[in-house]
């Protein structure tokens, strides 16, 4: 059975939203209900000797939910997952954990989330 994941590259998630949105559309997901939702860490100032109270640290990262089946459907039809295809920052790959695991090695700020599809 081939897993698929959802990597999620936070250092330049905006914050935006737009990946929840698309997918309580896409899905008709009622109110406060998500396949995808949004957590922030921050705004903290990062304290060290160094710094001069400028630094902070402030990360968006969009967690998939129990609800997300990395759009299946869509999946059938050759079609991205709809939080991937709406995403503004361009952050979010989706394929499988294989080849994912292998970008995910490559930098940091990265997240890779297990999707199952079935």
């Amino acid at each position: 059975m081939v897993k698929y994941a959802l990597l999620i590259d936070y250092q330049y998630c905006t914050g935006c939203h737009s990946c929840e949105v698309a997918c309580k559309e896409e899905h008709g997901l009622r109110e406060g209900k998500w396949g995808i939702r949004l957590y922030e860490d921050g705004p903290w100032q990062k304290c060290d000797d160094n710094d001069q109270g400028h630094n902070f640290n402030w990360n968006k990262i969009p967690v998939p939910t129990d609800l997300c089946d990395g759009c299946a459907s869509r999946l059938a039809r050759g079609r991205k997952p709809v939080c991937v295809h709406n995403c503004l920052g361009a952050c979010m790959e989706f394929g499988t954990i294989e080849e994912l695991s292998v970008k995910l090695a490559a930098k940091p700020k990265q997240v890779l989330w297990a999707i199952d599809t079935d």
